[in-house]
């Protein structure tokens, strides 16, 4: 089990990472694979913000609350990622019907049963460019997101801006 805690504008502290590992057990139960745990605890003006992310046969769960109180962000944080668990492997029940979860894990995310109606298909020609002109496009057409054909690494990436104004950037993982 590999676990990181990290800190955004905090120190972390021995109490805050027993706490963060502590809580860790409660959603590294339900599976039976090696789960990797990351934890980013930060802080932005009076808020505190707990942000768990997990990765786990391919499937990644990831939760965020804020609170005045590291201590409790982190406490609601968790309880959001066990119902998060709870929901998924409620579908993943069902679709096995009686199957295992841990089964149904290593198959891969299950489909929900609604469908999904695609309104419009969009092509494009990715052409080569680097992060920085993709962030430049992005802005230029007045879109959240701008997928891209990356010339540093071949490969097809996504930029978007985050909701405090700063960029991400979505790259796959082989």
């Amino acid at each position: 089990m590999a676990t990181i805690v990290r800190g955004k504008n905090l120190e972390i502290t021995p109490a805050l990472k027993d706490y963060v590992l502590k809580h860790e057990k409660k959603v590294t139960k339900y599976f039976e694979n090696e789960v990797n745990v990351q934890a980013l605890l930060s802080v932005e003006k009076d808020r505190k913000i707990a942000e768990i992310t997990l990765k786990v046969d391919g499937v990644v769960l990831r939760g965020v609350e804020a609170n005045e109180d590291m201590y409790a962000a982190i406490d609601l944080v968790y309880d959001k990622m066990i119902r998060q668990i709870h929901k998924y492997k409620t579908k993943i029940a069902r679709r096995m019907k009686g199957g295992s979860f841990h089964d149904a894990m290593v198959e891969g995310p299950a489909v929900p049963e609604e469908d999904f109606e695609i309104a419009r298909v969009k092509k494009f020609a990715a052409r080569p460019m680097d992060v920085e002109e993709a962030i430049l496009q992005m802005n230029l057409v007045g879109h959240d997101f701008f997928v891209f054909l990356n010339s540093e690494t071949e490969a097809i990436n996504v930029v978007y801006k985050r909701k405090h104004g700063k960029y991400g950037l979505i790259e796959p993982e082989y």
